[in-house]
């Protein structure tokens, strides 16, 4: 809850104005990855350290987990006046039916931040490949610029945003829904790009731990079974600073 500002006051003593807020508890989600098994004639056969591998692969999965539902959290749900949701404008992919994006559908995204009345600076976008791709063939500015940061996603900056490239960005409807997580792409339904306002959005990272079992525990297998538990949680604080931008699709 923000304060009212006075300009030019010469009324005193000034109002005292409540700020409404509070705590509010946010339960983190849990990921927990299945158990993975690893045999004592495993150990023995190969020439690799596979504990390490499996160890990577569960850390590995669980990134790609938790960052594919905070992408999901950080995008509206339909068009409204706070959260709107945009169609890309360009050139029609004959395989496909989508509509390219083209820089005056990111000019058009940087519009609704400013009618949001979102500051300029710390607005962070995130493009799925589609949309970098589309860019790559269309804008010389983005690609002379385009080298991705392969540890951040960082691509670099353009109409006054940060530029990121994810992979795995929400689907919405020709309807302009957001689908649920982990559901999959019908006809003319593609991954989404969005840009939102850092300052309005968190993420919180609990605990992370390793579950464990011997071989020597387990006489009847004699494997080893590993896996993990880690929490973590990444949402909008309020969905008034964001703006999503779909393909457009003409079948």
């Amino acid at each position: 809850v923000d304060p009212d500002v006075l300009i030019n006051n010469k009324t005193y003593p000034i109002d005292v104005q409540a700020l409404e807020d509070k705590d509010i508890a946010i339960k983190l989600d849990k990921f927990q990855t299945k158990a993975t098994p690893i045999t004592d004639d495993e150990l023995y056969a190969i020439s690799y350290d596979k504990t390490a591998r499996v160890k990577e692969g569960h850390a590995n999965s669980i990134n790609d987990a938790k960052f594919t539902k905070a992408a999901h959290a950080l995008c509206a749900n339909k068009n409204t006046e706070t959260t709107p949701v945009l169609k890309t404008t360009g050139e029609k992919d004959p395989a496909t039916n989508r509509l390219r994006l083209t820089v005056n559908d990111l000019v058009e995204m940087k519009r609704a931040l400013d009618n949001l009345r979102v500051p300029s600076d710390g607005r962070r976008l995130v493009l799925c490949p589609d949309h970098v791709n589309d860019l790559l063939l269309t804008s010389q500015a983005f690609r002379g610029q385009y080298n991705i940061d392969r540890n951040s996603g960082k691509v670099g900056n353009l109409y006054g945003f940060e530029i990121y490239e994810y992979g795995n960005n929400p689907l919405y409807t020709t309807a302009g829904v957001k689908k649920a997580l982990g559901t999959t792409a019908e006809a003319g339904e593609f991954p989404c790009s969005f840009a939102f306002y850092k300052q309005r959005v968190f993420k919180a990272t609990g605990s992370t731990k390793m579950y464990y079992s011997e071989s020597k525990n387990d006489p009847l297998n004699q494997r080893n079974l590993i896996n993990f538990r880690h929490y973590f949680i990444c949402m909008p604080k309020k969905e008034d600073a964001g703006v999503v931008m779909m393909s457009g699709y003409q079948a």
